[in-house]
């Protein structure tokens, strides 16, 4: 077709053809230059919708189980996914925080009660009660609360390079918020309660004689109370043999012995010192 055209084109300088001639000519090499084109862009069509038939997946995980088989129809946007693949390293673990929680560490802080500098990355206690090694960090905590929990998530997120952390695995999040210095922590098989719930311990004197404390408790800390209000540091409080001090009369006098926290327990009662 192009040396047709050529010639054609040669011929008409010469005067020895019409332009009706040439532009036939002409146009048949740009019919066939579209049909080209045409073909090219079929082609380009059909390698798009065969790449289309491999999906490829966002990002890197483990995948499950497929939800269809092979042979199904799928659509693009259909509600059912092909299959789920879950990032597992790193992974985030959602935990819910009491708000009542929340306002007693803000408040604690804005009195001066807590440090909140310096405070040690997140960590997690397995299912099994053991501790997960690798520490996280909190990435934010949300604003909208539960209505019916009455709590608020906070977002972690730990590496996890052996996958021992699982999708929808139950853990226990340890997260310091706060440094509390001078902090007075009493077992809680030494404190008692009252006929209106109060709670109270028996506190040794420099007498050797037990005397009873009322105590304003905050929380539990593991097996202990964090005691907010009765005890000053330093204070022997009685942790073995409490029962026998609550049947004595009252007034009678209730001597103790003091014996250090690392010394065996004799079967007296004893008083540890905090």
């Amino acid at each position: 077709m192009q040396a047709r055209e050529q010639r054609v084109a040669s011929l008409l300088q010469q005067k020895l053809v019409s332009q009706q001639d040439y532009d036939d000519a002409k146009a048949a090499i740009d019919q066939v230059e579209a049909d080209i084109a045409a073909s090219a862009a079929q082609e380009r069509s059909a390698r798009i919708d065969l790449a289309h038939t491999t999906i490829m997946a966002p990002l890197a995980g483990r995948i499950g189980r497929s939800s269809v088989t092979e042979g199904a129809i799928v659509t693009a946007y259909q509600t059912q996914a092909l299959a789920v693949i879950q990032q597992l390293d790193p992974i985030y673990v959602d935990v819910p925080q009491s708000t009542a929680d929340l306002l007693r560490v803000r408040r604690a802080a804005e009195a001066k009660r807590l440090r909140t500098d310096a405070l040690a990355g997140v960590r997690l206690r397995l299912d099994d009660g053991s501790a997960y090694p690798e520490s996280g960090e909190l990435r934010f905590r949300e604003v909208t609360v539960n209505p019916s929990m009455g709590t608020v998530t906070a977002r972690m997120v730990f590496p996890n390079p052996r996958g021992e952390l699982l999708p929808d695995m139950f853990v226990r999040a340890e997260m310091p918020e706060g440094v509390r210095d001078g902090a007075i922590l009493v077992p809680q098989q030494s404190v008692m309660r009252d006929a209106k719930g109060r709670p109270y311990v028996f506190v040794v004197g420099a007498d050797g004689q037990a005397a009873r404390r009322q105590l304003e408790i905050e929380r539990e800390v593991g097996d202990r109370w964090l005691v907010a209000d009765g005890l000053k540091a330093g204070e022997a409080v009685v942790t073995v043999g409490v029962q026998a001090l609550l049947m004595m009369p009252p007034g009678a006098p209730m001597p103790v012995t003091v014996t250090p926290p690392d010394a065996p327990a004799p079967a007296a009662t004893t008083a540890a010192a905090r």
